[in-house]
């Protein structure tokens, strides 16, 4: 029997990291051994990329790109951009990594991503999140 009740549970759980460099770091020993983001993202406030889970949990693994929770409340409530699209500009961490490799620091890799310069190659869909 199928039920429309809503579910009660966890649906999502996020781990903050401290800087980029180590939330991307953390995506390369996922990635290889074949654990992969549905989502990854550069929300303005953050990046983050979002594993679902085999149970159909969500576990986040994100970063805040402004170092600061108030500054980061305050783009919410006032950045357009945040307001028009609070998803941000879907990325293409392995493009993000190739840029790295370069030399592209932090916060060169967080503007260009914001800009969309590492959007994916492939569909990307946030309402597999769901």
């Amino acid at each position: 029997m199928t039920s429309n009740a809503p579910r009660v549970g966890i649906s999502h759980i996020a781990f903050e990291y401290d800087s980029l460099g180590d939330l991307l770091d953390t995506y390369v020993l996922l990635r290889d051994i074949d654990i992969t983001p549905v989502v990854s993202a550069d929300q303005g406030i953050s990046i983050a990329f979002y594993y679902k889970y085999p149970d159909g949990n969500t576990v986040e693994l994100t970063m805040d790109t402004l170092g600061d929770w108030d500054a980061s409340t305050e783009f919410m409530k006032t950045s357009l951009a945040f307001a028009e699209r609070p998803m941000g500009k879907y990325v293409d961490v392995d493009k993000m990594l190739e840029a790295r490799s370069h030399g592209a620091s932090s916060a060169e890799l967080h503007e260009r991503a914001y800009a969309g310069e590492f959007i994916p190659d492939y569909e990307m869909d946030a309402s597999k999140l769901l």
